[in-house]
């Protein structure tokens, strides 16, 4: 266990714990829509104390992946470079409407606002998930590290199908996290929204593990050398069903629980299946991994200090502010 692989870790720790905090606010604005226009008040409160928050984990992320792997950091940004800007655009304008829609009195006003942050929270999930599986597929990249592909080779059948998959996780994630957050009417719609979503979450997610064996079967090579891995989705499975069968029995807290623990198991399974690889290229001799593109070992020592200082003062203000902000939302709170 040398520093390289600590980062590793760490950098995982952090993508895991963006995905279930800022998943939960981003699913919500994908199935924001489907909401009558009282409800939608509902389930903009439920998110709005807490969403900028989460967006640190993201920044947190990049910042611990450029600190450590800058070469990854690099590829990744060039290569995914008109994505990203997309990708930016759609925070933007998710922040924006989300933040200026309560200014408003007017409700086409306020509808065109509710579009921009419903198809910004879509268009966001969907980039991500595509990012992810071209990093799995595998990257055009030359001896130097770059990405020499064009912005439609990204878009292909496999990388797409991960994105729809990341939709179904993060909009599933949103409904739980509302069934936590609602009550009455509008908690039992929601309800049957998880139904749907879990549905699309679990099969696609059993899809893009038999094409991924059929279509990049190295992703295996550590499960089959490691046997005790498989267990990994195995518990993301059964962390599925353990969610939709707590909704069922009306246990919103226990079905959020144990939502974001298969999201954290989905994750682990993608990102266990690259060790020692963070970006798998085309050509296996050019992919990069964590020690030809790592930072020097004293970066990495420094680092890791200030990591293991500032992770857990960003854990305690996560912990403290859903403390602050537990419970049911309602209408009357405003924001």
């Amino acid at each position: 266990m040398d520093l390289n692989i600590i980062w590793f870790f760490l950098v995982g720790i952090l993508i895991i714990g963006y995905a279930i905090l800022d998943g939960f606010d981003l699913g919500v604005g994908s199935v924001y829509l489907f909401a009558k226009f009282q409800e939608r008040d509902i389930a903009l409160n439920s998110i709005a104390p807490v969403w900028d928050g989460n967006e640190v984990w993201l920044i947190t992320g990049g910042g611990a992946l450029f600190a450590a792997f800058p070469m990854v950091y690099a590829t990744a940004f060039s290569g995914f470079y008109l994505a990203l800007i997309l990708l930016l655009f759609a925070l933007i304008f998710r922040a924006v409407s989300l933040e200026l829609r309560n200014h408003f009195q007017k409700e086409s006003t306020k509808t065109l606002f509710d579009w921009i942050f419903s198809i910004s929270s879509i268009v966001a999930i969907v980039l991500f998930g595509v990012a992810v599986g071209n990093v799995l597929s595998g990257l055009d990249l030359n001896k130097n590290g770059d990405y020499i592909g064009t912005f439609f080779d990204l878009l292909n059948p496999y990388s797409i199908l991960v994105g729809v998959l990341a939709f179904f996780m993060l909009s599933y994630q949103g409904t739980v996290w509302l069934f936590l957050k609602t009550e009455g009417e509008f908690q039992q719609k929601v309800k049957n929204w998880a139904k749907v979503y879990w549905s699309g979450y679990f099969i696609l997610f059993l899809i893009c593990t038999l094409l991924t064996y059929v279509l990049h079967n190295n992703l295996f090579t550590n499960y089959l050398t490691h046997p005790i891995m498989f267990a990994i989705p195995i518990l993301a499975l059964l962390f599925m069903l353990a969610s939709i069968i707590r909704i069922q029995r009306n246990q919103p807290l226990c079905a959020i629980i144990a939502s974001s623990l298969s999201i954290a198991m989905v994750i682990l399974t993608a990102y266990l299946s690259l060790f020692p690889n963070l970006i798998i290229a085309k050509n296996p001799a050019y992919s990069l991994n964590i020690y030809n593109a790592a930072s020097s070992q004293l970066t990495l020592q420094t680092m890791l200090i200030i990591a293991l200082i500032g992770m857990p003062l960003v854990l305690i203000y996560t912990i403290y502010s859903y403390r602050i902000f537990h419970g049911k939302t309602k209408i009357e709170e405003g924001y």
